[in-house]
């Protein structure tokens, strides 16, 4: 075996065509070698099916004259009919390729390749992502009883689903008369095995779904109280009854070739009609038991439906009370089992048996493609996080956006409360990087500085400009569910430019009131006690490290990326806090009951529901703009928090330090330009995170983008004004009814 293997290899290399090099491979087509010699010659055949190039000319000629290989869409399907053509005028060849087949078949798992491929299998992210790296980097074995291993190795791009999906009729009953090519009746793998395969990945697929939609974390999701009711409980009893139907109609067909078979030529007419008339009786049997066959199997179709359908309703509710990955992947992984169930019932009722069978094989090929790609992971796994937080984000979003005139004036009263809150932030930090202390203290002192802050705008109900693009987000994306009809497309331009305009507002307010007050308290201070807040050296570095020249840019964009993550753990503590009911948790507890009353135990639990993201939102980001810079320099990355409000009220700080003289000098304007940059820069970038996980995480269809532009650009075409003030005092646009 070793010196034939040899010899192939040597005429395989030293092939000058294709069409040699598949006559080699035809040639050493063995039956009787090992598990691994045989699936290595599979996947060398799938590799030249699907390998670059084109036939030899004199390959190419060989073609029938007669087939339709003139134009042919994919590379694969002619090397597929050459292959097919070459064997029928080898039949030496063929009766060996096609036992080779059936060999490999009968001691291989199919089961696995129908029912596990392209199932997800672990809900964490780091393992799966570990478990894909280990597929990417070591291929599976070729020796493997596991036909998933075997199918990995010959589909190796994931384009091969697109040709064997599209493979003609011709090709596909050629295919179908090789493999039962000189098939003898004692041969293990029979011909019915294959159907008998997909039942029984139906019935377990079937079982899984069942088991899934009656475990807790689901069944108590579910509308309706009795799980009996559930359609997942009624699966059961479905599938058994398709499998009895489908072994009384098997038995009935065999019963009928049976008599077809043993028919002899009568010896009177009167036998011959009593023969004809028992034939006709089992035919009619036949397709009885057939028709009832199907009336089972649509019966558990409209199941599956049903499961789906009740699947989706788990949305809801995780959506209303707090969202779990571990139930989101579960659901998930039960929707993708109930579609392959859908695939296999089609493969197996199919009146075109081939072609359904080859559209299964293309979803089989693209699902398992898709299950070993680590970009896959990162796009669902992103997903799945968006889920769990977008939705609290929108809710909180919507306040964030002025549509009328009340709501605007209301906004500018909350945006110079926060500014004024930042003006003392601006010289507490002062104060903290004054003490010269070790980084990693000072970075705690100023994350403190900025975390009371921020609370304290949170408790008051001031705003921070550049906190709302994170929030408002969501909201913004919510919209786009409806922009396929008129109203709903206005609502979204409305939404927009109702959002500019916001923040517009929200910057404006908190440095209309963070410049006067910082310069104020520096001129006063100086007046009253004849010295500065700061030293001159240090409100020149100030202004230097502002400047638009230097990395202010690129700190600005960060900075918009940490009140991005705020956001995010802000709509983590906001779903966990629905997810594990805490409310309900404070609610009954004994303890408060005991020292507050029932009342005041029910004041802390709406306490906590109103104020646990903001609280988190807050205090997070707070610690991280203190914090991150004092980590990253740690490691030798150097970074400076660049916010607008924080940054406006330091200048504000050195022009009182400096005087007048300072504005005529190029530092002071290229650092009144790095902090223009910086108003854009966090607001777009948190902005722009945040609305691209929103659209992730509502999984929407890709829309016309320039119809929507177009949409925005002719609104403020018509009334540019509208995004710094409304001019209308009108209600808010309504939503579009569903």
């Amino acid at each position: 075996m070793l010196k034939s293997l040899t010899t192939f290899w040597k005429k395989w290399r030293a092939s000058p065509s294709s069409g040699q090099q598949i006559d080699a491979l035809l040639a050493h087509a063995d039956p009787l070698a090992p598990l691994a010699q045989r699936n290595q010659w599979l996947i060398e055949v799938a590799h030249w099916l699907h390998r670059g190039g084109t036939l030899a000319p004199s390959d190419a000629g060989s073609l029938n004259p007669g087939s339709d290989s003139g134009a042919v869409k994919f590379p694969p399907h002619a090397r597929l009919r050459y292959l097919l053509q070459l064997l029928d005028r080898n039949p030496v060849w063929k009766a060996r390729c096609a036992l080779t087949l059936r060999r490999i078949l009968a001691d291989s798992d199919t089961i696995s390749l129908l029912c596990e491929s392209g199932m997800p299998v672990h809900s964490g992210f780091i393992g799966a992502l570990l478990e894909r790296i280990q597929l990417n980097l070591i291929p599976p074995a070729p020796n493997s009883t596991d036909i998933t291993a075997l199918f990995t190795l010959m589909f190796t791009s994931a384009d091969d689903a697109l040709w064997v999906a599209a493979l003609p009729d011709a090709i596909l009953e050629k295919i179908g008369e090789l493999f039962n090519h000189g098939i003898a009746s004692d041969e293990k793998y029979a011909v019915g095995r294959l159907s008998r395969d997909l039942l029984t990945s139906i019935h377990t697929l079937v079982c899984q779904i069942s088991a899934t939609g009656l475990s807790g974390a689901v069944r108590t999701r579910l509308p309706g109280n009795r799980p009996e009711d559930a359609p997942f409980f009624q699966l059961g009893r479905a599938i058994e009854a398709v499998t009895l139907a489908h072994a009384a109609w098997s038995e009935a067909q065999l019963q009928a070739a049976t008599i077809v078979l043993s028919a002899v030529p009568p010896a009177a007419a009167e036998t011959a009609q009593a023969a004809a008339a028992q034939r006709a009786m089992q035919q009619v049997e036949v397709n009885l038991l057939k028709q009832r066959l199907l009336q089972q199997v649509n019966f558990l179709r409209i199941l599956l439906d049903q499961c789906r359908i009740a699947s989706r309703t788990i949305y809801s509710h995780l959506e209303e009370n707090g969202v779990s990955v571990e139930i989101v992947f579960q659901i998930e992984r039960m929707q993708t089992r109930i579609m392959r169930v859908e695939h296999l019932l089609e493969a197996w009722l199919s009146d075109h048996e081939m072609e359904s069978r080859a559209r299964l094989i293309a979803e089989l090929i693209t699902s398992n493609r898709a299950s070993q790609s680590v970009t896959v992971l990162m796009r669902n796994t992103f997903g799945m996080l968006a889920r769990k937080v977008v939705e609290r984000s929108a809710e909180t979003g919507a306040h964030y956006i002025a549509h009328d005139r009340t709501e605007y004036y209301s906004m500018l009263k909350m945006a110079a409360g926060g500014g004024l809150v930042t003006a003392f932030t601006v010289y507490i930090k002062f104060g903290v990087t004054g003490a010269h202390l070790q980084p990693m203290v000072e970075g705690f002192l100023a994350g403190l500085n900025y975390a009371l802050s921020f609370l304290l705008m949170h408790f008051l109900h001031f705003t921070l400009a550049t906190k709302q693009p994170a929030m408002t987000a969501p909201t913004i994306a919510h919209k786009l569910d409806d922009v396929d009809n008129a109203a709903g497309l206005d609502i979204f331009v409305t939404s927009v430019i109702a959002l500019v305009r916001t923040q517009a507002a929200a910057i404006f307010g908190n440095l209309i009131l963070v410049f006067p007050v910082c310069l104020l308290a520096q001129l006063g201070f100086a007046a009253l006690f004849h010295g500065n807040l700061i030293s001159p050296a240090k409100a020149h570095h100030t202004l230097e490290s502002f400047s638009l020249l230097g990395p202010t840019p690129f700190y600005a964009a960060f900075t918009g990326v940490l009140l991005w993550s705020s956001s995010l753990l802000s709509g983590w503590a906001d779903n966990w806090f629905a997810l594990h009911r805490i409310g309900d948790v404070l609610t009954y507890n004994r303890r408060l009951r005991l020292v507050f009353g029932e009342a005041g135990a029910a004041r802390i639990a709406a306490f906590w529901h109103r104020n646990v993201s903001g609280i988190v939102g807050n205090a997070s980001l707070g610690m991280m703009l203190g914090l991150v810079p004092a980590i990253l320099t740690a490691f030798a990355v150097p970074f400076e928090v660049r916010h607008v409000t924080l940054s406006t009220g330091a200048i504000a700080t050195s022009i009182g330090v400096l005087g007048p003289k300072v504005l005529e000098t190029p530092v002071f304007w290229w650092a009144v330009a790095g902090t223009v940059s910086m108003a854009f820069l966090n607001v777009l970038v948190s902005f722009a995170l945040a609305f691209q996980m929103a659209l992730r995480s509502r999984q929407l269809p890709k829309t016309d983008r320039r119809a929507l532009n177009r949409a925005i650009w002719q609104r403020i075409g018509a009334n540019p004004l509208c995004l710094l003030f409304p001019l209308a005092n009108q209600a808010p646009s309504p939503e579009p009814k569903a």
